[in-house]
């Protein structure tokens, strides 16, 4: 993971763009969002909702499913050619620069993605973009800690072949979670456009082959940049770990939505 400091993440540039070599195993490998994310904002016909750093598609065909019309922004043209393959319409660019054209939205959402916007510029644009009752609701999958002795057994791989991930990164259920949460808050708040955010948690359990473990874990930021000369190894250690657990890995998820409702 990148030594920037939280507040800083969106910096990381080289991390925030890393995903588009990725794509494809991205639409595969990534965990969808829980259903209770899209009635928990009453999205549904009628409701236009704006998907910030839509990626492929996931969060976007949530709500499309919903029923509400949708139109994602997302700054990496191979994310975006799979997103329109599955029906998502796109436009590309990064969201603090994006021209709107004067259109405005019900919902402002951003599944695993609001933590690389500016946090001084993406906040209020977003309550900018909104109409009256309108909210900004980005949201997050979040691995959970694992049980002690699983989450030893992976350490020893990362302390062997990538230290610096070892207790960081989220596919470990590292401490990243409290510090984008800390600083999308901070963000939200300090424009003064909304009232004080809600954070609700929705906890649902996924099984992965090794295989697809692996293939999930190759589309995190933070592995897909050690280069193929430190990850193969590392992958191959996890394999190990996964083959030695009787081929399953059992993982504890909790969606994290943060719903900020524009101020009347």
């Amino acid at each position: 993971m990148s030594n920037a400091r939280p507040a800083e993440t969106h910096l990381d540039r080289r991390r925030a763009e890393s995903f588009g070599g990725e794509a494809e195993r991205y639409e595969r490998a990534r965990p969808d969002y829980p259903d209770e994310v899209s009635r928990e904002l009453d999205a549904g016909p009628g409701t236009h909702v704006l998907d910030v750093g839509c990626g492929t598609g996931k969060a976007a065909r949530l709500f499309a499913r919903a029923g509400c019309e949708v139109l994602g922004v997302e700054i990496d043209p191979r994310m975006a050619e799979v997103a329109r393959r599955t029906g998502v319409t796109v436009e590309v660019g990064a969201f603090e620069s994006w021209d709107d054209d004067g259109r405005r939205f019900d919902l402002v959402v951003s599944g695993q993605a609001w933590h690389w916007v500016d946090p001084d510029r993406g906040p209020p644009k977003a309550a900018r973009l909104l109409r009256p009752g309108g909210a900004l609701a980005p949201f997050w999958n979040y691995r959970r800690a694992p049980e002690p002795e699983i989450r030893a057994a992976f350490e020893e791989c990362y302390r062997r072949f990538a230290p610096e991930l070892a207790t960081r990164s989220l596919a470990m259920g590292g401490p990243a979670v409290r510090n984008d949460t800390a600083r999308m808050l901070e963000g939200i708040r300090g424009t003064g456009a909304f009232e004080e955010p809600r954070v609700l948690r929705y906890p649902w359990s996924a099984r992965y082959s090794a295989a697809a473990w692996r293939d999930l874990l190759n589309t995190h930021s933070d592995h897909h940049l050690l280069g193929q000369e430190r990850l193969g190894p590392l992958l191959d250690a996890v394999d190990e770990v996964v083959d030695g657990l009787g081929g399953e890995l059992r993982v504890e998820y909790e969606t994290l939505l943060v719903i900020a409702e524009l101020r009347r």
